[in-house]
């Protein structure tokens, strides 16, 4: 079964945060962003990025869009402006997700999926990675969210575990649309947010497992927080997220993790590498 899977940039975060400063993405993302989009061209499917202008023309620039062989879509621009980008950084995701057609898988750019995921699908209309643990300082109940102002929050289930979206399966497009739906109309109704990690994670994750509990929707973890670090989800996910601190921390452990996946670049997809060693930021880690 071929699987259609998208990435998302949204660059307004960056933007704000940094005002005047040259949108660039760090060369370790740039590597597992090649990884990702390549493996999961080789065993899985299509993929397409999901972004909005700014990204398009920095990959454009760089050379990079041919990583995607169901092309650059610049949809994003079209966020609202009530939308706030430093409460809610993963927001491009949700509009995302809101454009792209059921069956299909979200990925975050520093996640790679090694092998074909077909055969752990079956029978779901709903998947993610992991589930997360309701640590009351990452999911607070519902009295932390004072600045949603319109928006039910006493109808959910508080007590259903989140997941951890750095990968999802969405197979039922009236679901997708009911989730995205809800988690959008819950941004829109918390401009004013004032901080930065809980408002986003329970738009984006903790949402999507409410909403399946709601609608009844057969949803399942792919694989679990520990064996994505100890290697007994089988060697079929790498997620780089809680690596990289460590790597901007260590200028060794960043040359040597780039350095790494320049080489698995090489041996596996060599034609492609060759485009990525003359990509500027890149070239150091293929020589």
């Amino acid at each position: 079964m071929s699987l259609s899977a998208f990435h998302i940039n949204w660059t307004k975060p960056f933007t704000v945060r940094h005002p005047g400063a040259a949108y660039a993405v760090e060369p370790f993302e740039l590597l597992t962003t090649a990884l990702s989009a390549l493996y999961w061209r080789k065993n899985n499917g299509s993929i397409r990025m999901i972004c909005d202008s700014t990204a398009k023309r920095y990959y454009d620039t760089l050379g990079l869009s041919f990583l995607w062989d169901d092309g650059v879509y610049p949809l994003l621009d079209s966020i609202p402006a009530d939308i706030n980008p430093i409460a809610f950084w993963a927001a491009g995701k949700l509009y995302a997700l809101a454009a792209m057609p059921s069956p299909c898988v979200m990925i975050d750019t520093d996640f790679i999926v090694w092998k074909p995921i077909a055969p752990l699908l079956k029978e779901l209309s709903l998947a993610a990675i992991h589930r997360e643990d309701i640590m009351p300082d990452i999911y607070p109940g519902p009295e932390a969210f004072r600045q949603a102002h319109g928006f039910d929050l006493a109808a959910l289930d508080w007590t259903v575990r989140p997941f951890n979206t750095a990968l999802a399966y969405f197979a039922d497009d009236d679901f997708r649309m009911f989730y995205t739906d809800t988690a959008i109309r819950f941004m829109r109704s918390a401009p004013d947010a004032d901080d930065v990690l809980t408002y986003m994670v329970f738009a984006e994750q903790r949402l999507l497992a409410m909403c399946a509990a709601r609608r009844n929707i057969p949803a399942a973890a792919l694989s679990d927080l520990p064996a994505l670090f100890d290697g007994a989800q089988q060697g079929y996910f790498t997620h780089i997220w809680g690596f990289k601190q460590q790597m901007r921390d260590s200028n060794v452990l960043y040359h040597d993790f780039c350095s790494r996946c320049a080489a698995r670049l090489m041996r596996d997809f060599p034609q492609e590498a060759e485009h990525l060693a003359g990509v500027s930021p890149l070239s150091q880690y293929f020589s």
